[in-house]
């Protein structure tokens, strides 16, 4: 067998329109006082998801003329193809690759829809070979950053002389009902954010050749919650996407996820106290501490994630792509350290994926 499948390399990208949470609060505020919403628990709610700042994919004033989920979706999909190309060819650039060298293309996104697939649209603009293999996952959520890296891998064990790409693009903003006043649609508007981010992989076989500390993906193991569909989503209405956020989330992550993990490493050899890197998604305070409290972690082993939250935002699929970056980019990894990154989306689902750091 060829040894594992090795990131490379990962970019994260963000928008240049910057609003930290007191100017969302006032827009909010002048928006939705006109339906004589409580706009004093609107404040309440917003400061409760612990998110200072977040970047925008247009200039905060251009949102009101956005009237149509057509007009949304024509905005994501101009912004989301020119961030997501940036991410891939910043990735690629990293890895020390051209290209050229790319045999696979996975693309995540749940924030916006086109066909063909953005994807599609940067074969031309990246110069990428006309026989790359492509597959765009729609519907995945925030747990598609993981769920993208799991099924990268399991094409490079097939094809261990080859190179995937996976890239992630979220223009939540873009998402906003701006006529919904449920609390789910109010705790979303304070917490997701924009972002793209892109991930070299390289198969066993071909990673050998690059020198340098990278994690090997080791193994993986997807987790579906049966009947938990209305957990987390989004209801597809005349307006576009209407967010489905329950408040059981935090609940039932941490009945949950302590066993999985548990089942998973075990069936790796490994347990929790063997684990030096957690790397989880910013799915929110509430889903944070769950992760913190059912796997009895310190209070420094999310604090990547933290403060990726109270930084950025929840940037869905992007958010764990954005820890993972951030830990690669730090010089904390050590020879044969482990890791697990793990996330929970829409299902309800978790991925959870085994890292060891080699040279």
């Amino acid at each position: 067998m060829p040894p594992p499948p090795v990131v490379r390399a990962v970019a994260n990208v963000l928008p240049p329109h910057v609003a930290d949470q007191e100017q969302l609060i006032a827009a909010f505020r002048q928006l939705w006082a006109k339906q004589h919403f409580n706009v004093d628990r609107l404040e309440d709610l917003h400061r409760a998801v612990k998110v200072k700042s977040r970047h925008l994919a247009l200039p905060l004033d251009q949102y009101l003329g956005l009237e149509r989920f057509s007009a949304r979706n024509d905005a994501w999909i101009q912004a989301g193809e020119a961030l997501g190309a940036q991410a891939v060819s910043e990735a690629i650039s990293r890895a020390g690759l051209q290209p050229q060298d790319v045999d696979h293309l996975f693309f995540v996104t749940v924030t916006g829809i086109a066909t063909p697939s953005l994807d599609a649209r940067w074969m031309n603009r990246l110069g990428l070979r006309p026989d790359v293999k492509r597959t765009p996952l729609f519907g995945l959520g925030c747990v598609a950053g993981a769920a993208g890296l799991a099924r990268a891998s399991d094409a490079l064990r097939a094809f261990p002389g080859q190179t995937a790409v996976l890239a992630s693009v979220e223009l939540c903003s873009l998402t906003l009902q701006r006529e919904d006043f449920s609390v789910a649609n109010v705790i979303a508007s304070g917490l997701f954010g924009d972002g793209a981010a892109a991930v070299v992989l390289e198969g066993g076989e071909r990673a050998g050749r690059a020198p340098g500390l990278r994690p090997r993906i080791l193994a993986t193991r997807s987790v579906f919650y049966p009947d938990t569909e209305r957990v987390m989503g989004w209801d597809v209405v005349d307006s576009g996407f209407k967010v489905v956020l329950s408040a059981k989330v935090p609940s039932l992550v941490k009945a949950q996820i302590r066993g999985d993990v548990d089942s998973f490493l075990a069936a790796q050899g490994f347990a929790r106290k063997d684990i030096r890197h957690w790397i989880a998604h910013t799915g929110g305070p509430k889903v944070l501490l769950a992760f913190e409290e059912a796997l009895e972690l310190p209070e420094a082993a999310l604090a990547r994630s933290w403060r990726s939250l109270e930084e950025v935002g929840n940037l869905s699929s992007a958010s764990v792509l954005f820890v993972l970056g951030d830990l690669l980019r730090s010089d904390e990894p050590r020879e044969g350290d482990l890791g697990v990154l793990l996330a929970m989306g829409p299902g309800f689902c978790a991925e959870l994926l085994l890292l060891q750091w080699s040279a």
